[in-house]
């Protein structure tokens, strides 16, 4: 049973009684003429347990992207239903506008709609669906709660999908599909074409030149069918918030970018996050599925409180690769990190793959450093040029047992890393 806002209307007009006979019996005479009236009202008010509840949901949204919940209310009792459906979901869901009022005859179905914007990635869960029927005099009325399953699968955003047509012009002039021809350690013949102001004179085919009588060079494309491995560290480090996401979502969108480009190239693509223990693991996909499935995989990733076991990653990289590779580890340049097994791991995988190490940066640190204005920014300041000598120092040591290491804000690690993979697909190393 719920009492509505007429009731307490109903209820303060017992003031006026009293104010005419002034005594403790009026009052509580007035309160159980309310009572009695608001118990019969609930009474005559339609059973809400006899309507019948189904819901149909968007399957899967993109984060900042709209969805929608729609519950199908029917009405199997034999009176008419007037009252409000309220669609309850998780916070994070970012239901809007999810109570509704309806009137729903005997045996009639009436649809309700809620509008879904989740302001997190992940798999957000319907709460329970309440109805309340309300009586005829709008005095009271009965309630009921419902469980109608239902859930929304929210994806990365994968913002970084704006860089990827200029990166694939790049790929396509490394792939030799333009006129700007290049020429790589370890890159693949292609074909022969005639020589064409600005080629390199080393790229000649002089043994076919004397055949055609005219100038030919040789057209070399990088090599395709390589392995990327991308190891996305989950650990306590990914859960630092730059800015507006956490370090995390940053490299969610790096993989993306990554992934998409290097698919576009040929490429065989692994993605696994991991902290103690395998979080989510994408392998065996290519073409369209890729994108799909690295989305739906990585979606439900959070980050973890505890310290990344860089032994456990070295350990998965090697179950899953078998030749040489390039493994991208994101994670956190952190000094921490390499007192923690991340040196010994990454230098154990140089040995046999290339690896590449991308950090996504605090912009904050680069605002401490540049404040002056008391004591207190001073130390501040301090305290931001010690944390960024001791990354440089990391990076260093890093650099000496052959990781490449590639540092940018969470808005430009994707990008930068995918320009990375680029140097190093032009320079044959892959």
């Amino acid at each position: 049973m719920f009492l509505t806002g007429r009731a307490v209307v109903v209820t303060a007009l017992g003031a006026v009684a009293v104010l005419l006979l002034p005594r403790a019996v009026t009052a509580l005479a007035w309160l159980a003429l309310v009572a009695m009236v608001c118990a019969v009202d609930a009474a005559l008010a339609a059973n809400p347990r006899a309507l019948a509840v189904g819901r149909t949901t968007t399957p899967s949204v993109r984060l900042g992207e709209a969805a929608e919940s729609v519950l199908t209310v029917t009405n199997g009792g034999s009176r008419t239903v007037r009252g409000v459906v309220r669609d309850a979901w998780v916070p994070s869901a970012g239901a809007r506008d999810n109570r509704h009022p309806v009137t729903i005859p005997a045996g009639e179905r009436r649809r309700v709609r809620t509008a879904l914007v989740p302001t997190r990635r992940g798999r957000r869960t319907a709460d329970l669906v309440t109805i309340r029927c309300a009586g005829p005099l709008g005095l009271a009325g009965r309630q009921a709660s419902r469980d109608v399953p239902g859930n929304l699968l929210v994806l990365p955003p994968f913002h970084s999908r704006k860089h990827l047509p200029s990166r694939l012009n790049r790929l396509r002039e490394l792939d030799g599909r333009t006129a700007v021809m290049v020429r790589g350690q370890g890159t693949e013949f292609d074909s022969l074409r005639e020589y064409v102001i600005g080629d390199d004179v080393r790229a000649i085919d002089w043994r076919a030149t004397a055949r055609a009588g005219d100038v030919v060079v040789r057209t070399w494309r990088p090599e395709r069918d390589r392995r990327v491995l991308i190891v996305v560290d989950t650990g306590r480090l990914s859960a630092v918030r730059l800015g507006d996401e956490t370090r995390l979502d940053a490299q969610i969108e790096a993989t993306l970018l990554l992934a998409a480009l290097a698919s576009h190239a040929g490429d065989r693509i692994d993605v696994v996050a991991v902290d103690t223990e395998v979080r989510a693991r994408v392998t065996g996909q290519s073409g369209p599925r890729l994108m799909n499935a690295l989305a739906v995989g990585l979606a439900g990733v959070e980050p973890e409180l505890a310290e990344t076991n860089w032994t456990r990653v070295a350990a998965v990289v090697r179950e899953t690769l078998s030749q040489h590779a390039l493994v991208v580890l994101l994670t956190a340049l952190d000094p921490s990190s390499l007192g923690n097994g991340l040196l010994p791991a990454a230098r154990a995988l140089a040995r046999n793959h290339t690896v590449v190490l991308a950090s996504a940066t605090d912009p904050l640190l680069g605002e401490l450093i540049a404040r002056r204005g008391d004591s207190d920014a001073v130390y501040d300041a301090a305290a931001a040029e010690r944390a960024a000598i001791e990354r440089e120092t990391a990076e260093i040591r890093l650099r000496h047992r052959g990781v490449e290491v590639v540092e940018a804000s969470s808005a430009e690690l994707p990008p930068v890393l995918a320009d990375e993979y680029l140097r190093l697909k032009r320079a044959g190393r892959l």
